[in-house]
């Protein structure tokens, strides 16, 4: 039953899950992070765009995981790693030059890790996928 289970539910499951509960988190934390230094807005829509860009980068992937061709699959990964990263640094960067002086820094920083817990989510997804894959 729990396999059922498991094929049935959706593989973007924790990536939604952990945008929500981060994006909960930032509307709920307003005073919080404002005397930590963050700005809501710039973590929200940041949260937003790493959010969509793993999703463009999720679909990538998971072409690669249909071929039959191992390496087809580590190629895609790869590739969709690097899409999300071009994402997330033009729109860092967007956002560096039309706020120059005004940039938060820390919720800049804090954006940067958050790539990085989206793309292991991503992998550690793709890589379950794959493992079912092989066992189907």
């Amino acid at each position: 039953k729990r396999t059922a289970m498991r094929r049935n539910r959706s593989p973007l499951l924790p990536i939604i899950i952990f945008f929500i509960l981060l994006n909960a988190l930032f509307l709920t934390g307003k005073n919080f992070l404002e005397r930590s230094g963050f700005e809501q807005g710039v973590l929200i829509i940041r949260n937003l765009i790493l959010f969509a860009a793993t999703l463009v980068s999720f679909v990538f992937a998971r072409q690669g995981l249909r071929s039959e061709n191992p390496q087809a699959f580590v190629r895609s990964v790869y590739m969709s790693i690097m899409i999300k990263l071009f994402i997330c640094v033009i729109a860092a960067l967007i956002y560096i030059f039309l706020f120059r002086k005004d940039v938060n820094r820390a919720a800049l920083f804090t954006c940067m890790g958050l790539y990085l817990i989206y793309t292991f989510i991503e992998v550690s997804v793709l890589t379950k996928m794959l493992k079912e894959k092989k066992n189907a």
